[in-house]
């Protein structure tokens, strides 16, 4: 669904989105260039994919990544050079100025992300670590409650302290096809093996 057709409502999910040849950088020692760029593209889509039929935004601060997603119907919010947690922070300001009362952040290197809109029904915050319970793919809030972004290794410990001392109800939740992310070369092979080649690009 495009953001224009979904109109504001209840709830929108944001996705920040690097630079597709500067994404995935710490995967040079097992995959090409082209190669990376095409599987940091091609989980992006799916988690887009995975937000129906939610709008979505994206925040990015590359011209072919605004292109791209302008073309999958989703809203761009440009945030140039300011880095991740304040782009995140500008975009989920600008979603709670057109309406929407909760926002779910979501990282786009998700191979098997699926059914995003099942996780915005929780009226406090829910928070989905990767596997290894260091960063956080995902996190659902209300869009105008106070909340430090603090993403970047052991955020997930940090947005599970800012989450409960919000004074809001909060869940924790562990689902394979959210946990796992791609980061280093063994994630490759790894997510193949769990979730089968279609992690790949053709």
């Amino acid at each position: 669904m495009s953001f224009s057709a979904g109109g504001a409502g209840p709830a929108a999910v944001l996705v920040p989105v690097k630079a597709f040849e500067a994404a995935k950088s710490r995967l040079a020692p097992a995959v090409d260039p082209t190669t990376r760029a095409r599987l940091a593209r091609s989980m992006a889509e799916r988690v887009l994919a995975a937000a129906a039929p939610l709008p979505v935004a994206v925040v990015c601060d590359d011209p072919g990544v605004a292109t791209w997603a302008a073309a999958r119907g989703a809203l761009v919010l440009r945030a140039p050079g300011i880095g991740l947690n304040r782009a995140v922070a500008s975009g989920r300001a600008a979603l709670a100025a057109r309406g929407f009362a909760r926002v779910a952040v979501v990282h786009s290197d998700l191979p098997a992300a699926r059914n995003l809109a099942g996780l915005l029904g929780f009226e406090g915050l829910t928070l989905v670590p990767d596997r290894h319970r260091v960063g956080t793919n995902v996190l659902c809030l209300p869009s105008t409650v106070p909340f430090p972004f603090s993403y970047g290794p052991g955020s997930f410990e940090r947005h599970l302290a800012a989450a409960r001392a919000s004074g809001l109800p909060v869940r924790i939740l562990e689902p394979l096809e959210l946990t796992w992310d791609v980061d280093l070369p063994d994630d490759v092979a790894a997510a193949l093996a769990h979730l089968g080649p279609s992690c790949l690009p053709a």
